[in-house]
């Protein structure tokens, strides 16, 4: 029997201009096909004078596109300068490139994912425009900056704890309108409690009274130093929160630049209320104005919730062809792993995808509205838990969040009374259904009059 040569058993070369690299904290590792060069595998430092190098010496080769491992965040620079160069860049998940078992090193890893992008059998990872980019860099620094302020909220409590100074048990936020006067003036050096009462804002629901009680305290000097601390840190970031605002609004206008705007005007809004860490700029009607439709209209989506999803999704939607593929990289779907034909687990997937954490949120406090979101959620609670019930509202979210974004569909809530007659329709239904298959008949509950 005649052996089989290796031509034979190789797999078909689709990318025959394909490179490879393994991305490393201090070098990066390059392989391309042995036909290219004498030198297939090549080493450069993470200089960005190297990455010019690196990318050069690809163009000269006649090497057309690149794939890496997203390793860290050491893989963004190489990543933007071989695009610079007019690269086709493939970014692939690890999970993709796992090398078959046996030695590892640098250069394998770096010939392996060449060989697996030849022959076509990497999946580029999904990478949105440069200017979205660009804002959800600015979110993600808003968003950490907002996690230090809240740190020193947590200081500010603290210290007027330590001074039994109880304004958490009389308004609902100290960092409102009545708690920051109120605590401004105690760093200030304002102790009577009278005086500090009367900076209580009119829509405090407690009275000037019962917020004088609750100031006589126990003033401490070391006390009222934390307290000054923590109030510096605080109006420290929040100066630097407003500056990520203003580049927000900015790049915001940069995306609507040659959108046509809405012909309609954009509707009322369905809250009212503020958020604590709401932008300082009119973001509804931006987004309005970017993408043609109100997305605070979808219940559980407000205003800095579909901006971060549009900072992390983008603006075209084409890129998934439906909203099962949407919601699939969400991992809000069921996952599938079968073997045998048997069904092994149907858990979704883990994920660190930034947005699913805030779906997921929005799902829970949807949970609690009169709206069909809400008996949706309530029903499936009641049947197979919180914990799925929560996903599958999610995934509800981003499926009418894939649907105004890609198709300009409007939401409008049918309301919780209509969800479940409609549920209670597809019931008895389904009841009717079985009863004929079994030849029986369903008939309704006749109540007895005495």
């Amino acid at each position: 029997m005649k052996k089989q040569s290796k031509r034979s058993q190789s797999l078909p070369v689709i990318n025959p201009n394909a490179a490879g690299i393994d991305i490393g904290a201090s070098f990066h590792v390059v392989a391309i096909a042995p036909d290219k060069s004498n030198e297939p595998v090549k080493t450069f430092k993470a200089f960005t004078s190297d990455l010019h190098e690196m990318a050069t010496w690809l163009c000269g080769l006649g090497i057309t596109t690149v794939a890496m491992e997203s390793t860290g965040v050491y893989w963004v620079p190489v990543y933007e300068i071989l695009e610079q160069y007019g690269l086709n860049v493939i970014l692939a998940n690890a999970r993709d490139t796992r090398s078959v078992p046996g030695r590892k090193t640098d250069v394998n890893d770096a010939q392996w994912i060449q060989r697996l992008h030849a022959c076509g059998l990497l999946k580029a990872s999904f990478r949105p425009s440069s200017l979205v980019v660009e804002l959800r860099s600015y979110l993600r620094v808003r968003e950490r900056l907002s996690d230090y302020a809240a740190a020193h909220i947590q200081h500010m409590q603290k210290a007027l704890t330590f001074m039994n100074l109880q304004l958490n048990l009389v308004v609902a936020d100290i960092t409102g309108a009545t708690g920051m006067r109120i605590i401004r003036a105690i760093a200030k050096g304002e102790r009577d409690p009278a005086m500090l009462a009367a900076y209580r804002d009119t829509r405090c629901k407690s009275s000037q009274k019962t917020i004088e009680e609750a100031l006589k305290g126990n003033y401490q000097p070391e006390h009222i130093f934390a307290l000054r601390q923590a109030l510096a840190m605080y109006d420290a970031y929040q100066v630097q929160i407003q500056e990520c605002d203003v580049e927000i609004e900015v790049v915001l206008a940069k995306l609507s630049i040659g959108i046509a705007k809405p012909s309609s005007p954009i509707p009322k809004p369905k809250h009212r209320t503020k958020q604590p860490n709401e932008l300082k700029f009119d973001v509804r009607t931006a987004l309005f104005n970017l993408v043609g439709a109100d997305l605070t209209q979808i219940h559980g989506l407000g205003p800095y919730l579909a901006l971060r999803m549009i900072s992390e999704c983008g603006t075209d939607m084409s890129r998934w062809p439906s909203a099962k593929h949407f919601t699939s990289w969400l991992t809000l779907c069921p996952g599938a792993k079968i073997s045998g034909g048997k069904k092994l687990s149907s858990h979704t997937r883990k994920s660190n995808n930034r947005i699913v954490a805030h779906l997921r949120l929005a799902a829970t406090t949807v949970g609690r509205s009169s709206t069909a979101l809400g008996a949706f959620y309530r029903r499936l609670s009641a049947r197979i838990g919180k914990a799925k019930a929560v996903t599958a509202t999610a995934r509800k979210i981003a499926v009418l969040f894939y649907n105004a974004m890609r198709y300009g569909m409007e939401y409008k809530d049918p309301g919780a009374e209509q969800y479940e007659k409609e549920y209670r329709d597809r019931v008895m239904k389904n009841l009717k259904r079985r009863a004929d298959e079994f030849g029986m008949e369903l008939h309704p509950k006749i109540e007895c009059v005495s």
